[in-house]
């Protein structure tokens, strides 16, 4: 399940949602909060952005891969835009499979192209002014892992 959303959203509930009908032997989670930065790098807020149809097609790609990979009972992805502030949930993936390895293995491999594949723009409040968020050649690499291993 794909969910692209302003709103926050429940850690607790939505691992509770994900506990299945007694196939499921693991969940994997993973959530991701806007940083606060550093020093003089201080971040006030990050606004994402994405083009609504766009996005969900992605993620819908995204998420299909990794049920190829890992025989999955159930998975979700939340992914918020808007304007947030530090400390701020961004993102949540919850994956269930029957056994762990396959639970850890598809949350990593989803964070990491979520990461580098989908549509989303950041837009960084600093102290000095407003700046986009570049790719990061260690998340690229990060992605590029799971191309090697299809």
């Amino acid at each position: 399940m794909i969910r692209i959303q302003a709103e926050d959203f429940d850690v607790g509930a939505e691992m509770a949602a994900m506990n299945g009908d007694g196939d499921v032997g693991a969940l994997a989670s993973f959530v991701g909060l806007v940083r606060g930065g550093k020093g003089d790098e201080k971040i006030g807020a990050m606004t994402l952005e994405h083009y609504p149809g766009m996005t969900e097609k992605k993620l819908a790609q995204i998420e299909a891969e990794a049920r190829t990979r890992w025989p999955l009972e159930d998975c979700l992805i939340i992914h918020r835009f808007g304007r947030l502030e530090p400390g701020e949930r961004i993102v949540m993936v919850i994956t269930a499979s029957s056994h762990r390895q396959a639970a850890l293995e598809a949350c990593a491999f989803l964070i990491d192209w979520l990461k580098t594949s989908a549509p989303f723009w950041k837009l960084e409040e600093r102290s000095g002014g407003e700046e986009w968020v570049e790719a990061r050649a260690s998340d690229d690499q990060a992605a590029e892992k799971w191309a090697a291993n299809k």
